[in-house]
């Protein structure tokens, strides 16, 4: 669960009447302070010192966006805050942490704009300057260098002008000049250059400005001068540099900031390399810019040498010419045309015309991109519908070296006889593993699915039997084709398609054949459904009439491991097969009277009065059903009476008594039901539940299964342990509507519970991931208000006891309001 205090107490304020809320702030005022400085993470003493003391306004604080809030911290000049937001780690809405001066832009530059550097405690050892003076390396960088820090002090200048450009060079030298008011700052730099030689500003024409600048009548000017108009002015430029060169992965924007120029950052780069690693060994410099519109194809192309599938995943946008250069590295080629081509990178004119060798290109071409096969079909139409054509071509795509418009020209090309081929070449039967397609036949099924019909259906014919199996599973093709393939080579090409994933219009296909083989690798590779395996053990016909059932399906009802797969057996319950049936009854024991009967009467109703006889002879049935069955069989209306008695059995009030009977383990039972094939009666135990609520273990197991009414999941939010299953059946319930949310607050227990689906949907709300909608929140806020003013009016002292009762109430959230009311309302 996501519950916690501080949580808990922001909701409940959030929830309150502004009045009681503030009571309710001022009842609980330690903890609404522990959770301000949770929010804001700045030491509760500060927090409290900023804020007044003033609960009325530390509860309104908390809606406050904290980023916002601390921008106003920084701007009061006040050192010991300024010490202390350097180190905050702020929680957000969505319940993240960050550091402050990380994500926060231009907080440094509030703080140090608002300090009076004449007050002491700025420059204490445990003061704010000290620490930014000791900052040389890492993401602390980002902050200081793009705040006004470099243009504080000649120390200052000296420790950051390396880092920076030299117009913000310059900008430093005059934020220098206003707040000391003269040169003397110059002096300085100058003097600790002379006294340490080592030092190095990073720019060698700054001295000599620096010592102009002592003798110009207007330093100022002079330093404007030396200041190019246009560059490096925005602080998102500068911010957007030193994140590149020293920042985290997660400082950097990810898309190139509006104006920055591109040559300026490669001058930049040129001056000082922004990877100290190496150009393109850095971990942020390279893997960023690829991802910046109009990155320069120098650095997209060494990226892509040095990496390149993960170049290829996040990159703008590659260049053509990755696909004809030489990489060292291996190269995802379906990964690479798969989005080239998607979003536009390479023409798909000059990918088939430029781009070898062909049989690599045919196996990585999207051929789930409607235009890439709409390419290839031009390409291919001169191929026509002749055999010949198409089984050379796939002869030559064993051995081609060049593009693909090469190869199908080279096919085209006038050729002796003998080099023409009019069979597939080296014919291979179809693996049992139904392996997937490799080499040549995958560049040729890729290409002949892009193929017209008409070509298709005259082609077939000819392809060996592996070709047949790998198209049919494969490529998807058209019914008309499908048909072809099928009348071409029989039933085995009907049995190749029982491999593999199969779509449901395929499968419908096969199950229209009403083929026994066809059917009995259906049953043992399918997960079926039942209804479908009941009418194959049947022997019934989807085209109507009945057939015995064969051998081979007899044997895979043999193969059935019954702990795993019971329902296949009893799938031929009530088939009326005498021998499907003696395999069910030897193998399995049928737990549902209905079942048994529905086995009997199947029975007698395709093999007679005898057949049941014989069933009964096997003694796998209880003893009082024998019994009653002997006597019927000779009566003559022995089979209606049996009829009868099914009905009763199956009706179902009948099974809802079976499912809610007291004792032993009722979701066995059910799981017993749901094996043999039998649907839940969902009205019965309905009207059985509010009669006598149904056992909870039985509810917990009915929550689970689709279908299960509105009124059973109520039931089930108040069932222990259901929590553990939010998103297989209440978060579903909610979206198809079978549940709603007001449901969880009236229905769920413990109380906590509840809680925390209030606490979940408000950080899910500010994270933008939740599904509901912001009518569906504001809704469940209003109900959720509505029960709170109901059971504890305006009492803050009801909302105090409420949070204190929480943790460890059994109920639901609606008598836990109610307990915490009526609690406050008693006489002392």
């Amino acid at each position: 669960m996501t519950h916690s205090p501080h949580f808990t107490l922001r909701l409940a304020l959030g929830l309150a009447d502004p009045d009681t809320a503030d009571a309710l702030a001022a009842r609980q005022y330690p903890e609404v302070l522990a959770l301000l400085s949770d929010r804001f993470g700045l030491p509760e003493e500060m927090v409290e010192e900023l804020l007044g003391a003033d609960p009325a306004q530390m509860r309104a604080a908390l809606a406050i966006d904290p980023e916002e809030w601390l921008l106003g911290a920084a701007e009061l000049g006040d050192p010991a805050v300024g010490r202390a937001l350097w180190d905050a780690k702020f929680r957000n809405d969505a319940g993240q942490r960050w550091r402050a001066m990380h994500k926060i832009p231009g907080l440094l530059t509030a703080v140090l704009a608002a300090a009076d550097l004449g007050d002491p405690r700025w420059h204490d050892d445990d003061g704010l300057l000290p620490l930014l003076y000791q900052v040389s390396k890492g993401p602390d960088l980002v902050p200081v260098l793009t705040s006004g820090f470099p243009g504080l002090t000649a120390g200052t200048l000296v420790g950051c002008a390396a880092f920076l450009p030299p117009p913000v060079v310059v900008d430093a030298c005059l934020d220098l000049l206003e707040i000391w008011g003269g040169t003397e700052p110059f002096a300085k730099v100058l003097a600790l250059l002379e006294e340490t030689p080592v030092l190095d500003l990073g720019h060698p024409w700054l001295p000599d400005l620096l010592r102009r600048a002592l003798d110009a009548p207007d330093p100022a000017a002079l330093l404007r001068e030396h200041r190019p108009g246009g560059q490096w002015e925005d602080p998102a430029h500068l911010h957007a540099l030193i994140a590149l060169r020293y920042g985290s992965i997660a400082s950097v924007p990810p898309q190139k900031p509006d104006g920055l120029d591109w040559d300026l950052l490669w001058r930049e780069h040129e001056r000082l390399p922004i990877s100290r690693r190496g150009m393109y060994r850095g971990r942020v410099w390279p893997n960023t810019l690829i991802q910046w519109e109009g990155c320069p194809t120098d650095v997209v192309k060494d990226k892509f040498h040095a990496d390149p599938d993960a170049t290829i995943r996040t990159v703008t946008e590659l260049p053509f010419e990755v696909l004809t250069e030489p990489c060292d590295r291996e190269v995802s080629l379906d990964l690479l045309l798969g989005r080239g081509i998607r979003e536009g990178w390479f023409p798909l004119d000059r990918v088939l015309t430029e781009v070898s060798p062909a049989p690599e290109v045919l196996r990585a071409l999207p051929y789930d991109h409607e235009p890439t096969r709409k390419a290839l079909a031009d390409l291919l139409a001169p191929l026509g519908t002749d055999p010949v054509n198409w089984l050379t071509c796939y002869a030559a795509l064993r051995r081609a070296t060049g593009t693909v418009a090469e190869l199908i020209a080279d096919v085209l090309t006038p050729r002796p006889r003998k080099k023409r081929h009019t069979s597939w070449p080296q014919p291979r039967k179809a693996p049992a593993s139904g392996a997937r397609s490799q080499g040549a036949r995958a560049a040729f099924l890729g290409l002949f699915r892009c193929a017209s019909q008409e070509a298709q259906t005259a082609v077939v014919p000819h392809f060996d039997a592996m070709a047949v199996q790998q198209f049919l599973r494969e490529c998807g093709p058209s019914p008309a084709v499908r048909d072809a393939v099928v009348a071409a080579h029989g039933l085995p090409a009907s049995l190749m398609m029982t491999g593999g994933r199969i779509d449901a219009d395929t499968m419908d296909y096969l199950l229209d054949l009403d083929e026994p083989a066809v059917d009995v690798a259906l049953f043992r590779r399918y997960d079926l459904p039942r209804p479908e395996r009941e009418r194959i053990l049947a022997g019934r016909l989807r085209g109507g009439g009945i057939r015995p059932v064969s051998g081979e399906l007899l044997a895979e009802l043999d193969k059935v491991i019954v702990h795993q797969d019971r329902d296949w057996l009893t799938a031929g319950a009530a088939s009326g097969d005498l021998r499907v049936v003696r395999r069910v009854l030897e193998r399995l024991r049928l737990y549902i009277p209905a079942t048994r009967l529905r086995l009997l009467v199947a029975v007698w109703e395709r093999g007679g009065p005898d057949a049941v006889r014989e069933v009964l002879a096997m003694d796998r049935l209880p003893v009082t059903l024998r019994r009653q069955t002997e006597k019927l069989l000779d009566a003559p209306d022995g089979l209606e009476q049996l009829r009868a008695r099914l009905a009763g059995e199956a009706d179902p009030d009948r099974i809802a008594a079976f499912l809610a009977k007291p004792g032993g383990r009722p979701e066995k039972r059910l799981a017993q039901l749901l094996g043999e094939g039998v649907e839940p009666p969902w009205a019965a135990l309905v009207t059985a539940h509010r009669a006598t609520p149904l056992p909870e273990d039985l509810v917990e197991a009915l929550v689970e299964l689709p279908g299960c009414p509105g009124e059973l999941l109520r039931a089930g939010l108040g069932a222990p342990g259901r929590w553990r299953n939010w998103n297989s059946w209440i978060e579903p319930a909610l979206k198809d509507g079978t549940l709603a949310l007001d449901d969880l607050l009236t229905h769920t227990a413990p109380a906590e519970l509840a809680y925390d689906f209030l606490l979940r949907c408000l950080e899910e709300r500010h994270s933008g991931e939740s599904w509901t909608t912001d009518e569906d929140w504001r809704r469940l806020r209003e109900r959720t208000a509505a029960l709170a003013r109901e059971h504890l009016g305006a009492d803050a002292e009801g909302w105090a006891v409420c949070l204190q009762l929480l943790p460890a109430f059994a109920g639901t959230l609606s008598e836990l309001l109610a307990t915490a009311g009526a609690m406050t309302r008693m006489p002392a």
